[in-house]
């Protein structure tokens, strides 16, 4: 069927289309954008009043499975991706077993084939996650994964990270590092500073991450590969960023709305929901993140969705495990607490969301409105508020900090391949006949 979505503003900087222009759909390809088109026989979608951006890409998501269903599943997680307003997510390796071999990348993909968005597998870089032994990235490759990255478990030996990064410029792809020595950081549960020490809490200082960050960029440096930095999150490894971005390393960098939205002040010992890694860091570290965030050095936003049980997250700040649900509260805090305010503008932040990270995975007809380019798009209402309720969450975890937020800005439809995948319903407001 041709899908016809009128009078909505366009805001698309991978084409350069900025404007009230109507886009027709049809055999899950975009046919026209342009102003006032006519067609016979579409459904048509009044967009009046909405933001029709590429579809948003998420290249930093936790599916959880196989092997922890009762946290997440691929469908839930998707599921959860639509109504959060994503059209695409690339789902990290740590599943039990883990993704490191092209039969798990294919099990994923197959369990994928009915998912309410995209799913593209990202591999483990090493076997096991263990930091020890790389894959066989070139398998992988082939079998379609779109990145390479141990995240969670950052590649401790710097000769196996070394060698990733040669295999990985000659494949080419990217690689994705979580930046953390593991020895600095310990038995750490939260920001080493004023906080942690007033709480009683083990902390975890910020050199944790920047001196990986720093080992990364002169590694990717020395191998000329690209290098992806997951989670930025201190001051340092901002500085450590801009530096590398001027000698022109082929270093990237993703920022979470969690780590811009709230800062270790937040924690308290009774709600581990503000338990992540890594961890909510200090004012200065976010001021620090939010001018990168505004000067373009940082490149995409991405939410680290981490699903958890109520059970684990109810063992106290100590024992229960890192982690927070990403998906469904992204856009809305971004949108009110950036693009609303006009701390950034909405052109950079749907580059941020969509055309950046298409670029970074190599997703050619994704990431852009133009003829011929995949129909996956995101509708916005910047004026709708919403209150962050976790009991209507479509995925299967609840653990948000954001529970109560009043939040002025909402992705109201998400589109897949020209397929309404979000309402799940299929029926959007505006639409005619």
């Amino acid at each position: 069927m041709k899908l016809l979505l009128k009078n909505g503003r366009v805001v698309c900087p991978g084409s350069g289309r900025e404007g009230v222009l109507d886009i027709l759909i049809e055999r899950g390809k975009i046919q026209k954008v342009q102003p006032r088109i006519r067609v016979a026989g579409a459904r048509v979608i009044d967009a009046s009043g909405l933001v029709v951006a590429p579809g948003f890409i998420d290249m930093h998501v936790h599916l959880r499975e196989p092997g922890q269903e009762d946290k997440e599943t691929i469908e839930t997680g998707s599921r959860a991706a639509a109504k959060g307003g994503f059209t695409t997510i690339c789902c990290m390796p740590n599943t039990v077993p883990p993704n490191d071999n092209a039969v798990m990348t294919r099990f994923i993909q197959d369990k994928a084939r009915n998912a309410a968005v995209n799913v593209l597998p990202i591999a483990a870089l090493t076997r096991g996650l263990e930091g020890e032994q790389l894959t066989e990235m070139a398998d992988l490759v082939s079998a379609g994964v779109v990145a390479f990255s141990d995240d969670g478990y950052p590649v401790w030996n710097s000769q196996v990270m070394r060698q990733a990064l040669e295999r990985a410029r000659l494949l080419p792809t990217l690689v994705i590092d979580h930046c953390e020595d593991k020895s600095l950081s310990g038995e750490g549960v939260m920001n080493e500073g004023a906080r942690s020490v007033r709480l009683g809490l083990p902390g975890m200082p910020a050199a944790a991450e920047e001196v990986m960050v720093a080992r990364d960029i002169i590694l990717s440096e020395m191998t000329g590969a690209r290098l992806h930095i997951a989670h930025l999150s201190t001051k340092g490894a901002v500085r450590l960023l801009r530096e590398a971005k001027k000698r022109k390393v082929g270093v990237t960098a993703e920022v979470t709305p969690h780590h811009l939205c709230l800062t270790d002040e937040a924690c308290v010992v009774a709600d581990a929901n503000f338990k992540v890694n890594p961890p909510l860091r200090g004012r200065e570290d976010v001021a620090a993140l939010l001018a990168a965030v505004k000067e373009g050095l940082i490149d995409v936003f991405a939410t680290d969705h981490a699903p958890h049980t109520a059970q684990e997250k109810g063992k106290g700040f100590v024992k229960a495990p890192f982690g927070i649900n990403g998906l469904e509260t992204a856009v809305s805090l971004l949108l009110d607490r950036l693009v609303n305010k006009r701390a950034l503008p909405l052109k950079q932040f749907v580059r941020m969301m969509s055309t950046a990270p298409a670029g970074l995975l190599g997703l050619k007809n994704k990431g852009v409105l133009r003829p011929g380019a995949d129909a996956d798009l995101t509708l916005l209402d910047l004026q709708r508020e919403i209150v962050v309720n976790v009991g209507s969450f479509a995925s299967k975890s609840r653990n948000s900090p954001f529970h109560g937020w009043k939040l002025k800005g909402v992705p109201v439809a998400a589109i897949v391949g020209g397929r309404i995948s979000y309402p799940f319903d299929g029926r959007l407001p505006g639409e005619k006949g």
